[in-house]
This record gives C-alpha cells, sequence and structure tokens, in this order.
C-alpha cells in the first residue's frame, strides 16, 4: 500500500541506524530529503539507490500537494531529514498534516534523536519534560524564556553553537545562575562532550572554550517551594 514513512536517520554515528530503516529506504519508490547531497552521503554508505528529491522549509509549502499526487498515484515515500527524526526542529509536519487530511496512511519509524539521549545523559529529572527545540532568533525570544521562568519540568532546547554563550546567559537571567543545567555538545561523533553544572560555570567553561557542532541544552526545572 502507498503511503508516506517518515524515517529517522543518524545524529552523527553512521551505525546509529535501524536494520527497519535500512530496509524501508531500499524499497521506497522516492526519498524526500531535507538536503540530497547529505543525504547521498548516507545511502551510497549502505548501498541504496533510489531517487531522491529535495524537500526542506524553502520549499515545502510548494511542493507537498505534489508529493501527496504521487502517493495516491501509488508511490511509497519516505522522507528523512540530515539527522534525527524530520518533524523535530525539521521538515515534515506540514506533510505529515496533509497527508493526513487527505486520508494518505502516514507511518514513523522509531530511532534516532538528539533530544533523548541529551536529556538522560544529563542527571537532571526526566519522568517529566517538555521540548522547546529552537529559541526564536529575535523576536520573541525574551517573552518566550521569561514564559518558562516557573516551569517545574525539565526543559530542552536546541542551539546553534554561536548562540550558545548568549542563551545561557538569557537562561541565567530569567532562570537564575545558580540553575542546574547540561550542554550536549555533538552527540554519537567521536568530540561528543557534555558538561554538567550552573549555568554561571557553563558561561565560564564555554566562553573560555568556544563551541563547535550541535548542541542540546538541557535546563532543569524550577524547583516546587
Amino acid at each position: 500500500m502507498s503511503k508516506l514513512i517518515l524515517a529517522p536517520t543518524p545524529i552523527g554515528n553512521m551505525k546509529d541506524i535501524t536494520l527497519r530503516t535500512l530496509d524501508t529506504l531500499e524499497k521506497a519508490d522516492l526519498i524526500l530529503a531535507e538536503d540530497t547531497r547529505h543525504a547521498s552521503k548516507l545511502l551510497n554508505h549502505y548501498n541504496i539507490k533510489v531517487p531522491l528529491m529535495s524537500h526542506h522549509k524553502f520549499n515545502e509549502h510548494k511542493i507537498v500537494e505534489t508529493i501527496c499526487g504521487k502517493i495516491l498515484s501509488g508511490q511509497t515515500v519516505v522522507m528523512i531529514s540530515d539527522a534525527g527524526t524530520p518533524g523535530i526542529s525539521d521538515p515534515g509536519f506540514l506533510l505529515t498534516r496533509l497527508c493526513i487530511e487527505k486520508g494518505i496512511e502516514v507511518e514513523t519509524l522509531p530511532g534516532a534523536t538528539a533530544l533523548i539521549p541529551a536529556l538522560v545523559n544529563s542527571g537532571l529529572p526526566c519522568d517529566r519534560f517538555c521540548f522547546e527545540g529552537f529559541l526564536p532568533q529575535k523576536k520573541g525570544r525574551n517573552k518566550r524564556l521569561s514564559n518558562l521562568a516557573d516551569e517545574t519540568r525539565t526543559m530542552i532546547f536546541y542551539e546553534s553553537p554561536f548562540r550558545l554563550v548568549k542563551a545561557l546567559k538569557e537562561m541565567a537571567e530569567h532562570f537564575g545562575a545558580e540553575r542546574e543545567t547540561s550542554v550536549s555538545r555533538e552527540l554519537s561523533k567521536i568530540f561528543e562532550e557534555n558538561v554538567r553544572g550552573q549555568l554561571s560555570t557553563l558561561i565560564e567553561h564555554f566562553t573560555e572554550n568556544p563551541p563547535k557542532g550541535e548542541i542540546v541544552i538541557v535546563v532543569a526545572g524550577k524547583k516546587d517551594k
């Protein structure tokens, strides 16, 4: 049966891909990729020869109807992002929603994502948490952090290495410099780094050691009085 399948890809280590995902990619009629050049490296590594089509935040509004048409005509379409699970701070939501509206079957495979390893590895409570993704770069950034000041659940953020110190300083202003935090960098890769401590300590560390790579910030929630 034709359908849309959302398939997670490794967040770094090429071995972090499931056998089911590999089998699904091999049997697909079409693979939607956030960056076809990046996707080609993964597919070539596993000798998968399936047509690729670009699907990213700059063109997804224009092509979702076309993709739905391909599925309705009998094709099985698999969507992947550059890393992790499509739809989690990556393209995927718009197409998924439209497929559901059109009665097209949607299947999501379990697999790699950066937020869960970072959360579990942080040592902070992970029985209840909220995922905030990327903070707004400009408008709404301060308001978002202000609204989270009284959040009691552990909070997870994605951030660019170029804005990490800025983000930590802003969090210290809203949450308090003593708030326990963990920063995970380059998860699953050779130079993986996990730094834990109070926000003030992490600000000092990353000011002295400018970070590179993908960043996940895990912040303890406000303690109940």
